[in-house]
């Protein structure tokens, strides 16, 4: 590992300036914002569209450092001036990593010498605030609870990408515990605001298409990153739509790998039958680079062949032959779909079809309805137990439990409950651990959603992949499961909003879903540019819950689904 751990700033005052507003964020001071994005922001937003590194994806980054056009030191430094002048208003990175450029200038030296590690040498990236570097920045989900902890060493996907050469360029913003602390309060909906892409530590993620528009969640950062040009790609982490659906609002490609295939080891978790860390990047290729180095295998998928490089799948014609689903019930308002972004995935489609697929319509997945309840005991159950697991190896905090992490919440309500509360929290503390009512639960969302799910309908339809719109419950199913799923954009609205496909498949079909992505992605010539369109929206309404004046935050806690944030009800 490059460097020395440095304390950054302490808990004592990361507390004390967060105290006036409650949505703060290191690189931008209190979130106190105006109806409009300053003159200052737009002229940064708009000052990098020359330069020879903007909006290059990694293999062309390579071939400028490579011709000695561009050294990672260069590259480096301004993403970070770009972060520096757009995160005020974005909200995208928590903090930067004061060793970056010392660590991008190892890399030029060691490219200078005759040593290139990989496709990812130099390449500045932004991991989610949920993925541990042992190094000056923190890694604390968000959450003021962990500000000043250490973690015990790298999360392994952390590692590797070192190890292939890549600088860690910052934390990336997130939905504060990936979306499982507490329910959006209604008065939050009725007025068309949103809380995904909110942190304690790092205030409102802001998506750069259209300013009031949701970034989603949870790896909310981890999608506006890559998509703003304030890195090259970036590592998200998904339980259940927490890298597709920030991938699909922000126009970038997202994948959410099969569980088993990149390590969960130093990652917080939320519940170990689900979680995953994924790519996200400008381009499928980009994607592709890096899952190649963050693959490490556990679980099922231990032993089984994995592909030396998932680039040999990316190539034009996959399309043609195949045969693509359409989950047809997803772009229902029945089941909380966004209707006014099927026009963009219908189009998506039609390209399918006109590159040689046949389109099977409809050839719905599982019902997300017929197991939410038992994902959300599932959830519960087991964030209680491995969250436990994960402070245990935590030095320097009091945090040890998810009832500390309660309690520090009620502590700190101003700061940390004023615009949502803990009842998912509370719910979770509240359960028994992993009984036969968990088993029972679990078996039944693995029935559902693969042997009676989605194993079954592409035996039935002998499909190749199975398409949903994004921005729906079209994560889920796939979740549950297992199983890959793939956020591709394809195009925008009337109004500029991002919109694309999710496409997901069977169990390791990760270079089947590359394959026809990239085939898509060729054919509509990549993804459209951001143009920070519209105004920035109020705060949303204090949730009134502090000061604390019971044990508890008010209310049941609720199924919702981790990416868009929307009720699982029907």
């Amino acid at each position: 590992m490059d460097g020395s751990p440095q304390r950054g700033l302490s808990r004592r005052r990361f507390l004390a300036a967060t105290a006036a507003g409650g949505a703060a964020t290191l690189l931008g001071g209190p979130a106190a914002l105006a109806a409009r994005p300053s003159r200052s922001f737009v002229r940064a937003a708009r000052a990098d569209t020359g330069a020879i590194w903007f909006e290059k994806s990694i293999p062309e980054l390579q071939a400028l450092m490579r011709s000695g056009h561009l050294t990672s030191r260069e590259l480096t430094k301004a993403y970070l001036h770009r972060i520096a002048a757009l995160n005020p208003t974005l909200h995208a990175v928590i903090e930067t990593n004061p060793q970056a450029v010392g660590i991008a200038a190892r890399r030029d030296g060691e490219r200078h010498a005759g040593r290139v590690r990989g496709p990812l040498h130099g390449i500045p990236i932004l991991l989610k605030d949920n993925i541990a570097t042992d190094d000056a920045m923190e890694t604390t989900a968000g959450s003021l609870a962990l500000v000043g902890s250490r973690v015990p060493r790298d999360a392994t996907v952390a590692a590797r990408l070192r190890a292939a050469g890549a600088v860690i360029l910052g934390k990336a913003n997130l939905s504060e515990w990936a979306n499982f602390r507490g329910n959006v309060p209604p008065a939050v909906t009725q007025r068309g605001l949103f809380l995904n892409g909110w942190s304690g530590r790092g205030g409102f993620t802001r998506d750069p298409y259209v300013l009031s528009w949701d970034p989603c969640g949870s790896s909310s950062g981890s999608g506006v990153g890559p998509a703003a040009n304030l890195c090259t790609a970036a590592v998200g982490t998904e339980t259940d739509g927490s890298v597709v659906c920030p991938a699909g609002n922000n126009a970038v490609v997202g994948l959410k790998p099969t569980l088993g295939l990149v390590s969960q080891d130093g990652i917080i978790p939320i519940a170990h039958s689900q979680d995953t860390a994924g790519p996200m990047g400008r381009t499928v290729t980009d994607v592709a680079i890096m899952l190649n180095a963050m693959v490490s295998p556990f679980g099922e998928v231990r032993g089984r062949a994995i592909p030396a490089d998932y680039r040999a799948f990316l190539r034009r014609g996959a399309l043609r032959g195949a045969r693509i689903g359409v989950d047809r019930q997803l772009f229902s308002a029945d089941f909380f779909a966004d209707v006014t972004l099927n026009p963009v995935t219908e189009a998506a489609l039609d390209v399918m079809r006109s590159l040689g697929a046949t389109i099977v319509d409809p050839a719905n997945g599982p019902n997300p309805f017929d197991f939410g309840d038992a994902e959300f005991e599932v959830l519960l159950k087991e964030f209680k137990v491995d969250i436990a697991r994960y402070l245990r190896g935590l030095r320097h905090t009091s945090m040890r439990t998810l009832a500390d992490l309660i309690a520090f919440n009620r502590a700190h309500c101003a700061q940390e409950m004023r615009f949502f509360g803990q009842e998912v929290f509370e719910a979770a503390e509240a359960t028994n651990g992993l009984d036969a009512s968990y088993r029972a639960a679990r078996a039944l969302c693995l029935d559902l959603t693969r042997r009676n799910g989605i194993d079954k309908v592409m035996a039935h339809h002998r499909l190749d992949a199975i398409v949903a719109p994004i921005y729906s419950f079209g994560s889920s199913a796939p979740a549950v499961a297992g199983y890959p799923n793939i956020s591709v954009p394809t195009g925008v609205t009337a109004d500029g909003r991002p919109g694309g496909i999710w496409m997901y498949s069977g169990f390791l079909k990760e270079p089947k879903l590359l394959a026809l992505a990239f085939d898509l992605e060729q054919e509509i010539g990549g993804r459209p540019q951001p143009k920070f369109l519209g105004q920035l929206p109020p705060l949303p309404p204090d949730a009134g819950l502090c000061p604390v004046s019971t044990t508890k935050a008010r209310g049941r806690a609720r199924a919702r689904h981790l990416g868009t944030g929307k009720m699982l009800k029907h």
